[in-house]
């Protein structure tokens, strides 16, 4: 059960850099069609009971004197934006936005007191962000969702829960919350609770809505090992899926919310499903050893798939045209032929193991094995953006900053291999810390 509650407008204490808002004026200007309608005030709600007592709230007064000297940086949290053209970085001390294109840091919010922030969703380019507390020292309790609105620079509105928040999606229209075993889906505007969906243990936080103009597709765990439920809100319908023997490790959507990708906690192949039916539209192998999958992307024209996983490469696969999205998917081109990803046994199919005829990579791009990365398709054509972690603890708890990178590469659509590095930068690093 959640509760609502609704801030006074009183300014936080934070600290922020010069760019006091989200966008640089030109980005606002083109970007005012990411605007959402203002939401509803609530009445206010005591905290559960049950809240880490170790939060600050944002109405605190400043303290009397503040430490010149502060630690550097420690990551808890990275994520991409709706369409992968910004990220996200949460750390001890607040968040930091970054575009992708061209790679800049856009805007911080650093606190004061505490300032942990372990979960960071963003609503395209918009001024409404999502943020949950995290780390030793939470800025806000790990059991609530604040809306933070920058154009206000303080949280407008929460959402508070009996256990902690593993993660939060964003559309124009909902907020989804997701809890160890429970989904919540609430209407953005006045945060009336829509829909509640029970989930095996989702530790990860597992979930993934599709953005498109149409109807919400929302994918989450189901209630056994390696099943995935759909729910289709347009039609009300609900679908399963037995996607793998062993559990669910990462799954995609598409924009459009009608391609779903999974990996389980093998890691060596990935399936691509048709989610309105469920049928099995592809298989390819990223490796034979075993593998954890960090991440899955689909491009914006459902035409590729990328995979990340700590063995430090990064695969970019091709989608067969049948497997598209209607009205999404463009056919490619007579003369771009794509190259053939099939195993050069695949004419003994059928007579030894399966791995034999298995679809691999069309391209590829090594990085060091054993740290964490996050993948997604760049704006411009045949691009792949990565985001690289230094550190093996994982995202939910602290990795302290010794090098997050950014690559940029293209790949070969016609002859396939080896990725071109087309740019690298070091962000979060120790000397650009406040």
């Amino acid at each position: 059960m959640a509760t609502l509650s609704a801030y006074p407008n009183t300014n936080t204490n934070t600290k922020t850099n010069t760019n006091t808002n989200f966008l640089s004026p030109t980005d606002q200007s083109n970007h005012d069609r990411e605007s959402i309608p203002p939401m509803q005030n609530h009445p206010s709600a005591e905290p559960d009971s049950d809240a880490n007592p170790n939060f600050h709230s944002p109405l605190l007064d400043p303290p009397d004197s503040v430490p010149t000297a502060v630690a550097p940086s420690s990551l808890l949290h990275l994520s991409f934006n709706q369409d992968h053209g910004c990220f996200a970085a949460g750390t001890d001390h607040g968040f930091r936005i970054y575009n992708c294109d061209p790679f800049r840091e856009i805007f911080r919010r650093d606190f004061d007191r505490g300032g942990g922030i372990g979960v960071v969703e963003m609503l395209f380019r918009c001024n409404i962000l999502a943020l949950v507390g995290g780390g030793p020292d939470p800025q806000y309790p790990p059991n609530k969702v604040m809306i933070w609105d920058d154009h206000q620079s303080r949280c407008i509105s929460e959402l508070s829960f009996r256990s902690e928040v593993r993660s939060v999606r964003l559309r124009r229209d909902r907020i989804i919350v997701v809890l160890e075993q429970k989904i919540f889906v609430y209407n953005f505007v006045d945060l009336k609770l829509l829909h509640q969906i029970e989930t095996i243990a989702n530790p990860k936080g597992l979930c993934a809505v599709s953005q498109g103009a149409g109807s919400l597709v929302l994918v989450c765990p189901g209630l056994q090992k390696g099943q995935v439920r759909v729910e289709h809100y347009a039609s009300k319908r609900t679908k399963f899926i037995m996607a793998h023997d062993s559990r669910i490790a990462c799954f995609a959507l598409s924009q459009d919310g009608q391609l779903l990708a999974t990996a389980s906690t093998k890691g060596t192949l990935v399936r691509i499903y048709n989610t309105i039916d469920g049928s099995l539209l592809q298989e390819v192998r990223r490796g034979a050893d075993r593998a954890e999958i960090y991440s899955l992307a689909f491009s914006s024209n459902a035409q590729w798939l990328a995979v990340s996983s700590d063995k430090g490469t990064v695969h970019v696969f091709s989608l067969k045209n049948s497997a598209g999205s209607p009205g999404t998917t463009q056919s490619r081109s007579t003369s771009e032929p794509v190259v053939s990803s099939h195993s050069s046994l695949s004419f003994i199919k059928g007579v030894l193991p399966k791995y034999f005829s298995s679809e691999w990579s069309v391209a590829q791009f090594r990085l060091v094995e054993g740290s964490q990365y996050l993948v997604a398709f760049g704006h411009q054509k045949n691009t792949v953006v990565i985001l690289g972690i230094d550190g093996r603890k994982g995202l939910k708890v602290v990795i302290d900053i010794m090098e997050c990178s950014f690559y940029r590469c293209q790949f070969d659509p016609v002859n396939g291999g080896e990725m071109t590095q087309l740019e690298y930068h070091n962000f979060l690093k120790p000397e650009a810390a406040f």
